[in-house]
C-alpha cells in the first residue's frame, strides 16, 4: 500500500528546498529558478512564494509553481513548473489535482504542456488541446526567415489604425475589464507583464479599448512581428486586422505570427490571418534568437474552456532563451 501524500503551499523559507529539488529532478538547471529576476517576477510578485508542494512521509516528492493572472481573492492561475520525483508520478497528479483548492483558483490553465501529459490532464477532468498557430505574410515576394511553399495573403477590411500605449498610465486610461474572459487578466497583471518584464520589451496598442500586445524581433536583417496577447472579445479581433496590416507595412515586417486559442480560425481569417495547421507546407519559425527553421507545436490545458483564451505570452512563455 502506497504512503499517503500531503499537499500544501510553500513557505518563503522553502525557496532553497524547491531549488535543490528541481536541480535534482528536472534534468537541468531551469532559468526561471536560477535567474533571480525571472523567479521574483513569476513566483514572488507580491512577496509570497507561489509554489505548492507534495510530501510522502515527510519527503518532498513533487512541486508545482503557479503564476497569477489577477489579484482577486479567487484568482485565475497558470501552472508553470511541475515536477515529480522519479517513481512518484502519482504524487505529482495528486498535487495537480489539489492545486485549485490550495490556491483558491477560479480557473487553472497551463501554456506549453508536453503532448504525452495530455492524457493526465484529461484524466483530471481538464480540457487539453493543441494551441492553434496563425500567420500573416508581409507585403514582399521574398522570404528569408519564413520558408513559404504556398503563399497566401488574406484581404483585410478597411478600418482604423492601432493607437500606441507607451506607458502603463496610458493603458490605465483606456483599459476596459472584460469579466467574461477566462482567465481574467487585470491591470496589475498587464502592467507587470508588459511594462516591467525582465530582459524583454513589448509594444502595447489599443483600438477603442481592445488591447493588443506585440513584440518585434530582428532576425538576420529581417523583422518578424509576434502578436503575443489580446484583451477583448473574440468576435472583435477582426476589427484589428487593418491596424495590424498597417503596422506590418510601417515596420517592414516579413511576417507576423500568433499562437492563440479562443479566437476561431474564421475570425482570424477575417482579420487577414492564415492558419498554420500541422500538415502546412509553410515553415513559420517560432524560435528566432537564434533562428530555428522549423514549425513548433504548443499544447495547453484549461479547467474552464468556456470563454477561454490563451496567447503566446500567457503563463511562463514568450521569454528570452537563456542557459544557466
Amino acid at each position: 500500500m502506497s504512503n499517503p501524500v500531503t499537499c500544501r503551499l510553500a513557505q518563503n523559507n522553502e525557496r532553497g528546498l524547491i531549488t535543490d529539488f528541481l536541480d535534482t529532478h528536472w534534468g537541468s538547471r531551469h532559468p526561471l529558478i536560477h535567474c533571480t529576476d525571472f523567479f521574483e517576477h513569476y513566483y514572488m510578485p507580491r512577496g509570497q512564494l507561489q509554489f505548492a508542494l507534495a510530501f510522502s512521509e515527510n519527503e518532498l516528492c513533487a512541486v508545482a509553481g503557479y503564476i497569477l493572472a489577477n489579484e482577486r481573492k479567487a484568482p485565475d492561475i497558470w501552472v508553470s513548473i511541475w515536477c515529480a520525483k522519479k517513481g512518484y508520478n502519482g504524487a505529482g497528479l495528486e498535487l495537480m489535482a489539489a492545486l485549485p483548492k490550495l490556491t483558491g483558483a477560479r480557473v487553472m490553465a497551463c501554456n506549453n504542456i508536453r503532448p504525452k501529459t495530455i492524457a493526465f490532464y484529461t484524466f483530471l477532468g481538464y480540457t487539453a488541446d493543441r494551441l492553434p498557430h496563425y500567420y500573416r505574410l508581409g507585403d514582399t515576394d521574398t522570404f528569408q526567415v519564413a520558408k513559404i511553399a504556398q503563399a497566401e495573403r488574406l484581404p483585410v477590411s478597411p478600418g482604423k489604425p492601432l493607437e500606441p500605449l507607451p506607458t502603463e498610465e496610458a493603458l490605465r486610461a483606456v483599459f476596459q475589464p472584460n469579466e467574461t474572459l477566462s482567465p481574467h487578466k487585470d491591470l496589475w497583471y498587464l502592467t507587470r507583464r508588459y511594462y516591467h518584464f525582465p530582459r524583454q520589451s513589448y509594444d502595447v496598442w489599443h483600438l477603442d479599448g481592445r488591447i493588443l500586445v506585440t513584440r518585434t524581433v530582428d532576425v538576420e536583417g529581417r523583422r518578424v512581428l509576434r502578436v503575443v496577447d489580446y484583451i477583448g472579445p473574440a468576435e472583435d479581433f477582426p476589427l484589428l486586422g487593418f491596424g495590424i496590416d498597417l503596422l506590418m507595412k510601417e515596420q517592414n515586417i516579413e511576417y507576423a505570427d500568433c499562437y492563440c486559442a479562443g479566437i476561431s480560425a474564421e475570425q482570424m481569417a477575417q482579420a487577414g490571418w492564415s492558419e498554420r495547421k500541422e500538415d502546412c507546407p509553410n515553415i513559420i519559425p517560432n524560435y528566432l534568437t537564434p533562428p530555428l527553421y522549423e514549425n513548433t507545436e504548443y499544447y495547453y490545458f484549461t479547467s474552464n474552456p468556456e470563454h477561454f483564451m490563451m496567447f503566446k505570452a500567457d503563463g511562463d512563455q514568450d521569454r528570452p532563451n537563456i542557459t544557466v
